[in-house]
């Protein structure tokens, strides 16, 4: 199949064995198809058979890394590079499952069935994926992924932190995978340039920072989307909405409101912009900024911009605010950034307030007033010499809604505030809560029990509702609830 595969013992002299095992002829047509099968087998295991399987002793761990070790060095002698990279994913892993199969016999390792399907699996992840991470990205209840150095790896279950027993061969390991993810969306990671923001191909963000500023060792971090995409009825599955609230979020989407979504880290700030797109109009044209694209908008008419940081010369960088402005001169009927972070929060202001209803943006921040507060410091560090009351009524004047998301302490995600911002009395920014969720206690589990309070009060933007046909939903919402 491939021009070096019968590299190892090919000079006619004895092949090197592990262990002092008999080297089995990898020749015979019978041993040759019986290899295949349990290649083929290994790499598609039954159901069945892998839950019947008692999962391997840390011992026997240790063991088979030191095989892996010893079996990939031997692949990576005998294949052929250059050919690998003219077959698709599928014939390549295909192809490794043949050889590694066939090296295993050659060298007379004594491996189990189990076993050695574990070490086609790790080199297979090795090779064409994301080595030891590979197990854990195909688990569609992780939220975060969290490398620190080739030896420690933490993930998020339902809010909680949990260590793993997920380890990397040695540092280079680790910074091979981490070249591989960056590389597929043209970015570098090395000591020049140790920090770097990049994205997996389903659209999850991954960070990485490398020695000498990760002291022990690369930390890699990857914020991971859920396979099937996620509506507000998850939300409201999940317990972080009631039905009045989906309601609202709903009509807010639908009318065009200019919309901040503030929150801590974690606290699933994009997830709930990506859910709040789903009520846009299919016939809008939206233009996204980010700076690694993680949004999966579902509408026919969007494009998808993305910041670009400089090259080794310091040339070439594309900031936020860059795309923002040119965002302008692309018709946009809506503008969405990811996050805003700096001093684009001016030139989004702008947009909201020259006809670009309905802009959408996340923001770090506790709470909706200090969200304005930290919109109004990201303007100042543009360098605009504005009054302060200047600013704050473009603030006023743009943005329209704040929804609060938060992570609270037992785990859980929740809208804590659904508030909309009124305009100004004096030089201060009036906000009006609609909805607020109060934490009432917690019950023999830990978690913690509260509801969603309406305030009774009237929605400002309640002539819009009817001016897009929405009033009898947002009524019905306001209505129930109180």
């Amino acid at each position: 199949m491939f021009g070096k595969r019968g590299t190892p013992g090919s000079d006619g002299s004895a092949p090197k064995t592990f262990g002092g095992g008999k080297v089995t002829d990898t020749a015979s047509p019978t041993k040759a198809k019986a290899a295949k099968s349990a290649a083929a087998s290994a790499a598609d295991p039954a159901p069945q058979t892998q839950s019947s399987q008692k999962p391997i002793s840390e011992e026997a761990k240790e063991k088979l890394d030191e095989v892996k070790i010893n079996v990939f060095n031997d692949l990576m002698e005998a294949v052929d590079l250059s050919e690998l990279c003219a077959l698709t994913p599928e014939q390549v892993r295909e192809e490794i499952n043949d050889m590694v199969s066939e090296i295993i016999s050659m060298r007379g390792l004594v491996l189990s069935l189990q076993e050695q399907q574990v070490v086609i699996q790790d080199i297979c992840n090795d090779i064409l994926g994301l080595g030891p991470l590979e197990p854990l990205l195909e688990r569609d209840d992780i939220a975060d992924l969290m490398v620190n150095g080739p030896n420690v790896t933490y993930i998020e279950v339902n809010g909680k932190m949990q260590k793993t027993n997920v380890k990397f061969r040695d540092q280079a390991q680790l910074m091979n995978i981490c070249q591989r993810i960056v590389s597929a969306v043209g970015r570098r990671v090395d000591e020049a340039s140790p920090i770097c923001d990049a994205r997996l191909a389903d659209g999850s963000r991954v960070n990485v920072i490398a020695p000498p500023l990760a002291i022990d060792g690369t930390a890699l971090t990857i914020r991971k989307f859920k396979k099937d995409k996620l509506t507000l009825e998850d939300f409201l599955k999940f317990g972080s909405i009631t039905p009045e609230l989906k309601k609202v979020l709903e009509v807010i989407s639908a009318i065009r409101l200019n919309t901040l979504i503030s929150g801590g880290t974690g606290s699933g700030k994009t997830t709930l912009l990506n859910c709040m797109t789903g009520h846009i109009d299919s016939a809008e044209r939206i233009i996204t900024c980010e700076d690694s694209a993680e949004l999966q908008l579902q509408q026919p008419h969007v494009v998808r911009l993305e910041t670009r940081p400089p090259n080794l010369e310091g040339k070439g960088e594309i900031s936020m605010r860059d795309l923002v402005k040119n965002c302008l001169r692309m018709r946009p009927e809506r503008i969405i950034v990811g996050e805003v972070r700096g001093p684009e929060a001016f030139d989004l202001l702008q947009a909201m307030n020259t006809g670009h209803d309905g802009s959408m943006g996340t923001i770090h921040a506790n709470n909706p007033r200090e969200a304005l507060s930290r919109v109004e410091n990201m303007i100042m560090m543009g360098g605009y010499n504005l009054p302060t009351k200047a600013m704050r009524e473009q603030i006023s004047g743009a943005v329209q809604v704040i929804v609060q998301a938060a992570r609270l302490r037992d785990g859980s995600r929740k809208i804590t505030h659904l508030t909309e911002v009124i305009g100004m009395e004096g030089d201060i920014v009036t906000l009006q809560d609609i909805c607020v969720y109060q934490i009432e206690g917690e019950d023999s589990n830990g978690r913690l029990v509260g509801r969603h309070k309406f305030t009774g009060l009237r929605p400002s933007f309640w002539d819009k509702a009817k001016y897009y046909g929405q009033e009898q939903k947002l009524a019905e919402a306001l209505q129930f609830a109180n």
